[in-house]
């Protein structure tokens, strides 16, 4: 069954505020084999200008997935995750994340559509730091699979 098109435009409570921290920086940096210093190192981020680690580009996928779970998991829309495949991501920034910002992510969805019997959902998650300031936008696009026919005799 389509999703309902009248959800285009709805957008969830921001989420509690997620803390960047040194280690889940590393951590993620290593996870991708990502091994620039600046991602580990303060002093290597603060000779490139940064006021102590960043982050990794997709880093903040982590928080603004979980955000789109507000979306995933509302009764109302009737998404079947079960069917759910991850179809694209993309990020706008206005500025790195660092180590110490303290993130909310407000998810809005931007787009439902159908194409062969597939539910197609694209969701805007908008990251701001704890003075209300933009960060990153977040585009996920989740594609969840027509279901499969009733074997014949079944």
């Amino acid at each position: 069954m389509a999703l309902d098109q009248s959800f285009v435009g709805r957008s969830y409570p921001p989420t509690d505020p997620y803390e960047v921290g040194r280690e889940k920086i590393r951590e993620f940096a290593v996870a991708v084999g990502d091994a620039n210093p600046a991602y580990a190192d303060p002093e290597a981020a603060k000779a490139l200008g940064h006021p102590d680690v960043l982050a990794p580009p997709t880093f903040v996928f982590a928080i603004t997935f979980k955000a789109a779970g507000n979306v995933i998991e509302d009764p109302q829309l009737g998404l079947d995750y079960s069917r759910v495949v991850h179809g694209d991501q993309k990020f706008a920034y206005t500025r790195p994340v660092y180590a110490g910002d303290r993130l909310t992510v407000t998810s809005t969805i931007e787009n439902i559509k159908s194409l062969a019997g597939n539910d197609i959902l694209d969701i805007r998650g908008e990251v701001h730091d704890a003075a209300g300031e933009h960060v990153v936008t977040a585009w996920t696009k989740l594609v969840a699979r027509a279901a499969e026919p009733a074997a014949e005799g079944a």
